[in-house]
């Protein structure tokens, strides 16, 4: 009598899942947009900072306080 034939499959991880779903549902187009999108984001929060800095300074210069 010859045993029947034993098939292994490796369960994924739930990230290796996550991952499956991820590249499944988003395509490179997408992922390039979500990247540029929170460079933007990054930008725009710099230049406020910045902005903030600036009033800061010039708040300084016309009243003369430090």
């Amino acid at each position: 009598m010859q045993a029947a034939p034993v098939r292994a499959t490796a369960i994924p991880t739930f990230t290796d899942a996550l991952r499956a779903v991820e590249s499944l549902l988003m395509s490179s187009g997408q992922r390039t947009a979500r990247r540029n999108a929170w460079t933007s984001v990054l930008e725009d929060r710099r230049r406020a900072k910045d902005r903030v800095e600036a009033q800061r300074v010039l708040e300084q210069t016309f009243t003369g306080r430090p």
